[in-house]
């Protein structure tokens, strides 16, 4: 049982963007950003930890301002007097006063929450994040009553099972113009990445999506080719162009349609042109169970940005492996914190295949003076304690 939650504030820390991503619009001032909302949990003998919240409006429906407001007025106060190392009781308490509709209620604010808590539980014991997924995870697979609660010592099969400690990323394409891409693709290369995440669908034509395909797979014939259509095409259009892009070499389709067109999956999983993985609707481990059931998926995309953080995210992982799914690691354009966090999830799930993880493609600042960035196309996963990052103190406290 660690210290309890003594006092939890709210802050934001806005980063400059670099480049252009069609999710990001510039600001009035010519310049875009990326917003992120982060948590501070104080416990009763002064330890701190920090998760953060990545709201963007233009991939899901909390925003900033929600964000906050959901965590100042009703999940701090339910926080106050909780053990952070009691996940499932943590989450609980969350559930209560921001109750579920069809999935969790506020998942990217619940989020924040779960990474402070892993971040602080891990500085009270002195172990990583990773470290503590490979305790719960376990617990969680045999169903044992209280999962996850009150986890005590580091094992060494713990520190074993903790992941591998680089992670092979993917580089993020993204325009509607060729030329833009030729430029995008080379600046990968230079950089040491090999493998390439395409996105594809509105505003671009179907036409244009296949040439994409193409040329990328040209450039990199050896690479994993991952296409993302962030739900924008129609049933029809997914059905047609699935083919398609099999043939222009995609490796897995994520995302053709909105996760509320269950036939629509189903028809795409049973056509068998791609592998289709779902992202956007996987939200929680009900999701993932209930559409793995129902045919419409063969595979995740994962976001513990997304899926309120990462105790969700481990059951989420543990109920695809057990049905021989594909797991796949994805983000947010995740700073920091969030990015450090999908780091330890997907180390210690043991993702071989490359993972779209583009905040440092785009992100032009950090909190950290030793920021998270990529070497040869691959990314190391942080040792310390808790969440492992190592923040600007005067940088911390701009943001609360």
């Amino acid at each position: 049982m660690g210290a309890r939650i003594a006092k939890v504030e709210v802050g934001r820390y806005d980063y400059l963007f670099k480049g252009s991503f069609k999710f990001f619009p510039p600001g009035s001032d010519g310049r875009a950003r990326r917003p992120s909302i982060v948590v501070r949990l104080t416990d009763e003998e002064g330890v701190q930890g920090i998760g953060q919240a990545v709201p963007i409006p233009t991939w899901t429906y909390e925003t900033p301002e929600t964000v906050v407001s959901t965590l100042r007025k009703y999940l701090a106060p339910a926080l106050l007097g909780a053990d952070p190392t009691e996940f499932e009781a943590i989450h609980a308490r969350m559930n209560q006063v921001i109750r579920p509709a069809f999935s969790v209620g506020q998942p990217l604010a619940k989020a924040a929450v779960d990474l402070a808590c892993f971040d602080l539980a891990g500085k009270q014991r002195g172990v990583s994040a990773g470290e503590i997924l490979a305790e719960i995870a376990p617990v969680l697979k045999a169903g044992t009553s209280g999962a996850g609660e009150g986890v005590e010592g580091t094992s060494a099969s713990a520190k074993d099972k903790a992941g591998p400690r680089r992670l092979t990323l993917s580089w993020t394409i993204n325009s509607p113009d060729l030329a833009v891409v030729e430029r995008q693709l080379e600046e990968g290369r230079r950089l040491g990445y090999r493998h390439f995440n395409i996105k594809v669908g509105a505003p671009q034509s179907p036409a244009y999506d296949v040439e994409l395909a193409r040329k990328v797979r040209e450039f990199a014939p050896d690479g994993f080719l991952w296409a993302d259509a962030n739900t924008g095409y129609t049933v029809h259009e997914a059905l047609e162009i699935a083919p398609k892009l099999a043939d222009a070499g995609v490796d897995v389709l994520e995302s053709p349609l909105p996760p509320n067109h269950i036939r629509g999956y189903q028809a795409l999983k049973r056509q068998g042109a791609l592998p289709i993985l779902m992202d956007e609707g996987i939200l929680s481990p009900v999701e993932a169970e209930e559409f793995a059931e129902l045919g419409m998926m063969d595979g995740v995309a994962m976001k513990p940005a997304r899926n309120a953080g990462l105790f969700p995210s481990v059951k989420i992982i543990s109920i695809l492996k057990e049905r021989g799914l594909v797991v796949l690691g994805s983000g947010l354009t995740d700073p920091d914190l969030s990015l450090a966090a999908s780091l330890h999830l997907y180390a210690w799930a043991g993702i071989e295949r490359p993972c779209a993880l583009n905040g440092p493609q785009f992100l032009a600042e950090s909190l950290s003076p030793r920021p998270l960035l990529p070497e040869d196309g691959q990314l190391a996963v942080p040792e310390g304690p808790g969440l492992g990052l190592d923040l600007d103190p005067e940088l911390v406290e701009k943001a609360f």
